[in-house]
This record gives C-alpha cells, sequence and structure tokens, in this order.
C-alpha cells in the first residue's frame, strides 16, 4: 500500500470520526421528529449552490488567466477548481490545493511562473472579499463575538484591511525587497532563496492586481458571487427543515468561520470545520439538530467536490500519477 493511498485512508477515518463525534455529541430525543419534516428540494437547493458558486470560481479563474495574457476554456477552469479540493483535503494547511491547481493550469498551456502567481492571486481575492465583509457582519451581528464590542472588532478589521491595501501597495515600491536583502544576509543560501521566490510569487501577484483595475473590479465581483452561493447551501438546508432564516446573518457567520478555516492547520480544516459550525449556528437551528447540519454543509461543500476533483485528477493525469506524488513528497 504506497502513502498516498494510506494517507485517502487516514483522511477517510478522520472525517468519519469527526463526523460521528459531532452528530453524537448533539443528538437528542427531538432530532429524528425535527428531520421528519425536512424537504428533500433543499438537498437540490444547495447542489444548484454549489453549481453556482463553481461557476463563477471557474469563470474568475479563467478571467484571471486571460489577463496575464494566456486562455483557457471555462471547463479546464473547473478542473482546475476541484483540483484544488481534491489536494488541499489530502495536505495539512491546504498545501497541495496550490500544487494541484498550477499542475492542472499547466496542462492547460499556462506557463509554470504565471500558474504560480494566478493561484496566489484567486487565493488573495477570496481572502480580501472575506476581509472587506468582516466590518459589515460585524456591525449587523453583535452577538458574534460576545467578549469584545462591535466597535472594536469593526476597527480592527478595518485596520486589517487597511493594511492588505498597504502591503500590496509597498509590494509596488522597492523597499520590501531591500528589506529582505538586510535581514537575509547571514541566513543560508537555500532558505534566503525560498524567501526570495516567495518575494517573487508576491510580487508576480501584485504586478497582476493592479494591472488591470477594470477587470481586476470584475473578478473581484465573480470571487463574491462564487463565495456567496456556496456559503449559501446552509440557509437553504435551514428552509428544508422548516426555519426561518436570517440570511445575511447566516452568511455573515459563513464568512467569519470560513475566514479562519483559510488558515486552520488540519487537511481541509477538519473538526475545525465542524466545531466551529457547532458554536456559530447552535442557536439558529432545533435542539439536536446542529451537528447533522453541520455534516450535511462539509459533504456538500468539501467532500463532494474533492471526489469531483478525486474523478477529474485520475482522469486527465492516470492513477500512476498519484504514485509519482508519493515519490516526489509533492502531498507531504
Amino acid at each position: 500500500m504506497n502513502q498516498f493511498t494510506k494517507r485517502l485512508i487516514l483522511l477517510i477515518v478522520l472525517i468519519a470520526g469527526i463526523s460521528a463525534g459531532v452528530i453524537y455529541m448533539t443528538i437528542d430525543a427531538e432530532t429524528l421528529l425535527h428531520l421528519n419534516v425536512f424537504k428533500p428540494w433543499s438537498l437540490l437547493g444547495a447542489i444548484l449552490c454549489i453549481a453556482v458558486g463553481m461557476y463563477f470560481d471557474g469563470s474568475r479563474l479563467m478571467h484571471l488567466v486571460w489577463i496575464s495574457g494566456e486562455r483557457i476554456t471555462l471547463s479546464q477552469a473547473v478542473q482546475v477548481i476541484f483540483s484544488n479540493y481534491f489536494l488541499a483535503l489530502l495536505t495539512p494547511g491546504a498545501a497541495g490545493g496550490a500544487f494541484a491547481q498550477v499542475m492542472f493550469l499547466r496542462r492547460a498551456g499556462v506557463t509554470t511562473g504565471k500558474a504560480t502567481v494566478l493561484v496566489l492571486v484567486r487565493t488573495i481575492l477570496s481572502i480580501l472579499f472575506l476581509f472587506v465583509c468582516l466590518p459589515v457582519v460585524f456591525y449587523f451581528d453583535n452577538g458574534l463575538v460576545p467578549w469584545f464590542s462591535s466597535r472594536g472588532l469593526i476597527l480592527g478589521s478595518l485596520v486589517m484591511i487597511g493594511g492588505i491595501f498597504a502591503g500590496i501597495w509597498l509590494f509596488r515600491t522597492p523597499w520590501p525587497k531591500r528589506i529582505l536583502v538586510l535581514l537575509t544576509k547571514k541566513m543560508q543560501h537555500r532558505r534566503r532563496r525560498k524567501i526570495f521566490l516567495l518575494y517573487a510569487e508576491m510580487k508576480g501577484a501584485v504586478s497582476l492586481l493592479s494591472s488591470s483595475p477594470g477587470s481586476m473590479l470584475r473578478v473581484f465581483g465573480e470571487s463574491a458571487l462564487s463565495l456567496l452561493a456556496l456559503y449559501s447551501i446552509v440557509p437553504v438546508l435551514l428552509l428544508g427543515m422548516g426555519i426561518g432564516v436570517d440570511w445575511g446573518q447566516l452568511l455573515g457567520r459563513m464568512v467569519f468561520l470560513n475566514l479562519f478555516l483559510y488558515f486552520a492547520p488540519t487537511p481541509g480544516g477538519a473538526g475545525i470545520a465542524e466545531g466551529g459550525f457547532v458554536l456559530l449556528f447552535n442557536e439558529f437551528l432545533p435542539n439536536g439538530t446542529v451537528g447533522i447540519v453541520a455534516v450535511a454543509w462539509r459533504i456538500l461543500a468539501e467532500y463532494l467536490p474533492f471526489s469531483i476533483g478525486f474523478y477529474y485528477t485520475v482522469k486527465v493525469f492516470g492513477r500512476e500519477f498519484l504514485a509519482k506524488l508519493d515519490k516526489r513528497g509533492s502531498i507531504h
């Protein structure tokens, strides 16, 4: 049994264990009563949300590639998106997702250097949208972080947004390189080279972000539509249970949760996502149902795209490629 198969089995066991644990810890005598009123149409609605989210995610990647001077089809872009779900879920911190995206972009004819920058820009735009949403989320949801004042949270999030834009501006100047030269003078050559490679990628990402403001604004809008569609899975599931929902508040909490998941150390945020969901959404759901909804959300939002990404990876590159990944250490 190769290392990839072991990792896949371990992931399945981990997901099954976490899902069973979350349901066991939250289930009670009223659970079946509430599930009996569940409407199957909401599952179709949730799948529609996924389809819309993936469409806009693929569309924004396609337009990003066009801005860089290359061309890919929407079909190729969607394969890149699903491959990200596949390898991201297999690696801590989703590190393998970036490699998967570069791999599929290269196959679509994009050079490695451009592909690396495009993947970085795609991630930056998603995180930037979540940060931009934070002041609005904190303003309208006073109970989200009860141990801090709403005013302080809004001010803090505005400072972070300002810091992101200041960082983007700073990378358009020679100062970051000068500072790195001073800070890395006494470092080993290999470590110093990695730092400057990361700097070059960030520099390329900033150059791309500022190269075509109008087109980039369109891509940012597509990022927003993609993420909001994917986050709408939760309100749709709640509607299927006959629960009245405050759509804006639910989406706000999904924004808050998913921002933290970008920095989760576990594969695909496993465990942290479910625990965070229970903490943030327990007050909106009937007793005994929050764990089941959390697991249903993860299956639809993560594990279904993971399975499709696995299919595309095997179809495009073959099973032998997965073994090669092991030998190269790319998924470790």
